[in-house]
């Protein structure tokens, strides 16, 4: 069982879950690898305050784009800062309102019991098969998987084993599934109430990439929007930053 329906639990007892006779949606752009934990805060979300969120995921870089092009979002939950920021500087976001969410931790996976060690010796395993990550040019995740393999002096012996994920998202299904042998990946995507879900897993040193900041903007759509207020007021709370470190971020 998932941590956060105790969460909902403790929220409905501390407000007596009321919830107001008129209810707003609003639509979210989520980054890939908090495809979870926002399922966790929309629940959330909805049982205290009634407003609810249609999310769309994908990568950072994808999302901006479709922003760009007009997509109807209220609201950013983006994998790094560049990205929202931007959004302020084009005029899609009114100023001030960038806040950090989370700090992404980076990990290498696979499904298999035992096969990742923890040192990540399994890299330079001559027998290691095909290594996922997500893109780079669009995921922040995938640029700091490379920025790891560099620091640890891999490139050059790795990159013909790397498969591609337009996203985090992507990435973790090409491991999942068997298309690859390990993968860089969220931690997020990895852990339940906590603990790993299955398999085996490295914990990248810090020192390996640079940290992933993860900032939320609110766009000029949702400026007004009752949903979009609620749900920053709700991320920005203490009981919502320790569901986010139970899926492995740090605050």
């Amino acid at each position: 069982m998932r941590l956060y329906p105790r969460f909902l639990a403790l929220w409905c007892v501390s407000i007596a879950c009321t919830v107001p006779a008129l209810a707003a949606e609003a639509q979210v752009a989520v980054a890939a690898n908090f495809a979870e934990p926002i399922k966790a805060i929309a629940a959330v979300l909805e049982k205290t305050t009634g407003h609810t969120l249609k999310v769309t995921l994908g990568s950072t870089g994808k999302l901006y784009a479709q922003i760009k092009n007009g997509a109807p979002f209220d609201l950013l939950l983006a994998a790094d800062t560049r990205t929202p920021a931007q959004l302020e500087a084009d005029g899609l976001a009114p100023p001030g309102s960038r806040f950090t969410y989370a700090t992404g931790q980076l990990v290498l996976w696979s499904p298999k019991n035992g096969r990742v060690d923890l040192q990540g010796r399994v890299l330079r395993d001559p027998a290691l098969g095909k290594v996922a990550v997500a893109n780079p040019k669009t995921a922040p995740y995938g640029e700091a998987a490379l920025q790891a393999l560099d620091r640890l002096g891999l490139t050059a012996s790795l990159t013909p084993k790397l498969v591609q994920g337009e996203s985090i998202g992507q990435a973790y299904g090409f491991v999942h599934t068997g298309n690859a042998d390990v993968g860089f990946v969220a931690m997020s995507q990895v852990l339940e109430g906590g603990r790993l879900k299955g398999g085996s897993m490295w914990v990248l040193p810090q020192a390996l990439y640079t940290p992933i900041q993860q900032d939320a903007v609110v766009l000029q759509r949702g400026a007004d929007n009752e949903a979009v207020r609620a749900l920053v007021k709700l991320l920005k709370s203490p009981r919502a930053q320790d569901l986010i470190r139970s899926y492995g971020y740090r605050l």
